[in-house]
């Protein structure tokens, strides 16, 4: 018996006036996933995860969480739901340790030992008012809300944004140990390392459509791999080998990229080229993603989260 979707949305589309922020996306998360949902900032990602939460209706197609409509029934698809934006707004007057406890409240209260735990390793302080937080403060109060009581789903949009170094690996842990403990995680992200070190499946998303989908592995193959060799052999011989592009070389040092469907030839002509050194670098999901994008012009971000934002607003007083 096939596990259902965490999330599923199929020709999901989204238009603010005349901006389209999603163009027909096909998105699916499976349970127990750390899913990454890459693209640049206006690509949609921000969208799609607002749609998911119940707060923009989309203007076709279909999105679900649980198998639940989370227009139709936003009260349920909450309910296992843990939420980070990428730009955390809080109530100014009250205490950093008063908005964990209404955020946490929401989903029915933090774990009292699981929330000291956080606030002493996100090195918080909870007693200073909102107002006086910087950004990075105000996504540490987010993140300690969300992960202090066990969600089924997280939902991360760009949760990372604003944190040094330090508290970074802190947020990376914890994602690991919900993804551990079973729980879902769609991280939205353009922080190609981030999902790199966290993410099992990705999907790149560009001008509000997917354009690929699939494990690191699976989407690896779409890249070539960067050799660097020392050998005595002539530049035009390697340049020869199919499936070498680019081909650099610096005295005895020769640097080029290879197609992965022509590696066993290539590795073939290098072992007959008397190669004293060698390093080979596998594709990353910076390049990946490059591929996807450098034949594109920047979206408008502004534009459609400007859109969003007004759209998300209306649609909460209309309800």
């Amino acid at each position: 018996m096939h596990a259902e979707p965490v999330v599923h949305t199929q020709g999901l589309a989204k238009n603010f006036g005349r901006t389209a922020a999603l163009a027909g996306l096909d998105l699916t998360v499976m349970p127990g996933e750390v899913h990454g949902f890459l693209g640049p900032n206006g690509a949609g990602k921000s969208t799609t995860l607002r749609i998911l939460l119940g707060l923009v209706r989309p203007t076709s197609g279909t999105a679900q969480v649980f198998g639940i409509d989370p227009w139709a029934e936003p009260v349920r698809a909450h309910r296992d739901i843990a939420y980070v934006p990428g730009d955390v707004t809080l109530w100014p007057n009250l205490t950093g340790g008063e908005v964990v406890d209404l955020l946490a409240g929401l989903r029915g209260g933090a774990d009292e030992s699981l929330r000291r735990q956080l606030i002493d390793e996100f090195d918080f302080d909870p007693r200073k008012k909102a107002r006086t937080y910087s950004k990075g403060n105000r996504q540490k109060a987010a993140l300690i809300a969300a992960f202090s009581r066990p969600a089924k789903l997280y939902l991360l949009d760009e949760p990372s944004s604003g944190l040094d170094p330090v508290m970074d690996a802190v947020f990376r842990r914890h994602v690991r140990r919900v993804a551990a403990e079973g729980a879902t995680v769609l991280l939205s992200s353009h922080i190609l390392a981030e999902v790199e070190q966290l993410c099992s499946r990705v999907t790149i998303i560009r001008a509000g459509t997917a354009v690929e989908s699939g494990t690191l592995a699976e989407l690896r193959h779409l890249t070539r791999t960067r050799f660097r060799v020392t050998a005595d052999v002539q530049p035009e011989e390697l340049a020869a080998v199919p499936g070498i592009h680019d081909l650099r070389a610096e005295g005895k040092a020769i640097e080029f990229d290879a197609d992965a469907a022509h590696l066993g030839a290539i590795l073939e002509a290098l072992a007959s080229a008397g190669v004293t050194g060698i390093t080979a670098t596998p594709p990353s999901l910076e390049e990946l993603f490059l591929r996807h994008y450098s034949d594109q012009s920047s979206p408008q971000p502004d534009v459609q989260q400007n859109a969003a934002q007004q759209d998300a607003a209306r649609q909460s007083h209309a309800r």
